[in-house]
């Protein structure tokens, strides 16, 4: 029996965009050519997988859509929300159409999580399929890279070959707390599930039975037209929005931990955006979009929906203006050198790898005191990124008028 895919894809990202009522949701922005839906999309185009199923709700079908025909993906099924419930009960309506054999294996992806060397992952996800039974949960741990205070943790502790049992769960800890769990030989928790049908179902009969009743009633009552599950509102309505992790993963002790070292990101920050670019920079880069300036030159690496992301490189001594702008906002992180930075009435140094906000309307200044020349990578947000929105306030090479 193939392993059945089932992408949750009814997030917002809201994250990166904290102050905007309106905004395109994470997994559908262009990030040059692709977007994070796609990415999941061609992840599962492997032979160990059936057709995928989406979770995802009215505002995102249509994007959807489009994505699933971009990727030339023919067969699918869509289970609709009527309301964001959070993953608890998208995982276990996805689960029950009944397209599903009970036994089948299910394989949860989120839409938005950027995975490089996926085949390392495909790998383990069809190893594993023999250890599946009806009450056990195999989550994914991602062997972390630095000690992030953005993602969730876990504890693990070997119970046979090849079989880490899940002891503790470590929620998005400061960074101090951060450094003993990897210690600890902590791993990040990357939200992938892999469970049978069968086990969903019993998790749910057992710790959270008005989440089952009411999912099932919704389910049973949809409206299905053109691969689309239309879920009852008023029987999903009276579902109490839970995370998966909270419903189930805390209350039973049947999970187990597949563990990867593998390039991974759920790009929930622009920090880790701006890396991300930063990283492909070269892929990105075109002689026309480089422009010089009397403290060095920026590349304007990619303009996507109301976001812009650029490369500078300050010169030694190099000094920019202090400034502010009116329609954006900024996301700096130090690639190279140790910057001084006027943020408003603080000033302070920076160092690589250190990010840093700037508020839409902040006096703020980038200079370069040292020999070394500093790299940053720069992401705008707001509604106008051009060299227009710069209001100057001091300018060491006579460019305030």
């Amino acid at each position: 029996m193939k392993i059945r895919p089932v992408i949750l894809c009814g997030g917002a990202g809201t994250r990166l965009w904290p102050k905007q009522k309106k905004h395109q949701a994470k997994q559908f922005i262009d990030f040059g050519g692709w977007s994070l839906i796609q990415k999941t999309l061609e992840r599962i185009k492997k032979p160990v997988f059936d057709y995928p199923i989406i979770s995802t709700n009215l505002k995102y079908l249509k994007d959807v859509r489009k994505s699933l025909k971009k990727n030339k993906v023919k067969k699918y099924k869509i289970v609709l929300e009527p309301a964001k419930k959070n993953t608890a009960p998208a995982i276990l309506s996805s689960a029950l159409i009944k397209d599903i054999p009970l036994k089948q294996p299910l394989m949860y992806f989120a839409a938005d999580h950027l995975i490089e060397k996926s085949h390392i992952l495909n790998r383990s996800i069809n190893k594993n399929k023999s250890n599946l039974d009806d009450q056990n949960i195999f989550i994914f741990g991602i062997k972390p890279t630095n000690p992030s205070s953005e993602y969730g943790y876990f504890l693990t502790k070997k119970i046979k070959k090849n079989i880490n049992k899940v002891t503790k769960f470590i929620e998005k800890p400061k960074t101090s707390k951060a450094k003993q769990v990897i210690k600890n030989k902590g791993y990040w928790n990357s939200g992938m599930f892999y469970l049978r049908k069968d086990s969903i179902i019993n998790n749910f009969k057992k710790y959270q039975p008005n989440i089952y009743r009411n999912c099932l009633k919704a389910l049973l009552k949809s409206k299905y037209k053109k691969n689309v599950y239309y879920l009852n509102k008023k029987a999903f309505d009276k579902i109490k929005a839970k995370s998966f992790d909270y419903a189930i993963l805390e209350k039973t002790k049947q999970i187990n931990a597949i563990k990867l070292d593998i390039p991974w990101s759920d790009l929930g920050s622009w920090k880790e955006i701006c890396k991300m670019y930063e990283k492909n920079k070269y892929k990105y880069f075109k002689k026309k979009n480089v422009f010089y300036r009397p403290w060095g030159r920026y590349v304007n690496l990619y303009e996507g929906k109301e976001f812009l992301i650029k490369e500078l490189y300050v010169k030694s001594k190099g000094i920019l203006s202090l400034q502010k702008h009116h329609h954006r906002a900024e996301h700096w992180v130090v690639t190279q050198g140790k910057p001084k930075i006027t943020l408003n009435k603080k000033y302070f140094t920076m160092k690589p790898d250190e990010t840093i906000f700037i508020p839409l309307g902040a006096i703020h200044r980038i200079e370069n005191p040292y020999k070394k020349p500093v790299k940053i990578i720069e992401a705008q947000i707001g509604s106008i990124l051009k060299e227009t929105d710069i209001v100057r306030f001091q300018d060491v090479y006579g460019r305030v008028k």
